[in-house]
């Protein structure tokens, strides 16, 4: 397939992102305007909740939607207070919650923790809201580790798995993106797959599709089960549908 083909098709499947620490209204702004980009467009912005608002302003009655991010990027075990945090970031429209489980529970085997977490946002996630769960699968490392928090993550109800919060020293890979494809394979419910996190380049973004069309099938990966979190993987995507020669990717995430 074409760069160009291979880019059209990552673009539309991109969560474009901005969680670097100094974010500003400015900045989210720019992002909303790429996210709009005829050439697109993306499949939703990923913000932290006290810009969701003002995302909804400037998405106003454009198909692209609004992810936040809750118990992030810690992954931490206090229930009601990512409960809270999800209601709160719902009510300021918010489509998709990515929610990080807590591995720390899932490394030391207290799997109960992480089921009782994913369900309770579960909960609050309704309608047409889209549920992501991120393992940081950089953090697990053991594959049998990263195949159980697929595993609970599914069966407490999530819509996507996703690899990583970008905040970690690794971030995707693919060969944690084949276990987890290979989990929701295995499972036979309509869950998708985040790779986010150091996917810089056209290469970077064909190798996470190539993935999903062997192991689930040409023609599964669309935005409704395949996301890109990214931000700086866009320009090169612009390029090469261009037909330019891919620029260098600026960006943390």
């Amino acid at each position: 397939m074409p760069d160009a083909d291979i880019a059209v098709r990552a673009l539309r499947s991109l969560d474009l992102t901005d969680l670097t620490e100094t974010c500003t209204d400015q900045a989210i702004d720019a992002l909303c305007k790429k996210a709009l980009d005829p050439r697109g467009p993306v499949a939703a912005v990923c913000v932290w909740p006290q810009f969701v608002k003002r995302s909804r302003e400037s998405l106003k009655g454009s198909s692209v939607r609004i992810a936040t991010v809750v118990n992030f990027p810690a992954g931490g075990e206090d229930v009601s207070r990512v409960a809270d945090d999800t209601q709160e970031a719902l009510s300021d429209g918010a489509n998709e919650i990515d929610l990080v489980i807590p591995y720390d529970a899932v490394r030391r085997g207290d799997l109960a923790a992480a089921v009782e977490m994913v369900e309770a946002v579960r909960e609050l996630v309704d309608g047409d809201r889209l549920l992501k769960v991120i393992l940081e699968t950089g953090e697990l490392k053991d594959p049998k580790l990263i195949e159980t928090a697929s595993r609970i993550a599914i069966d407490a109800g999530a819509d996507f798995i996703k690899t990583s919060t970008g905040k970690t020293p690794v971030s995707a890979t693919p060969e944690a993106a084949e276990i987890m494809l290979n989990a929701i394979k295995a499972s036979g419910k309509p869950v998708g797959l985040k790779p986010s996190g150091g996917i810089r380049t056209v290469d970077d973004a064909k190798i996470y599709l190539d993935l999903a069309d062997r192991i689930m099938g040409p023609g599964w990966a669309t935005p409704r089960t395949f996301r890109i979190g990214a931000s700086s993987v866009y320009d090169a995507l612009i390029a090469a549908i261009e037909g330019r020669a891919g620029t260098a990717a600026t960006g943390a995430y």
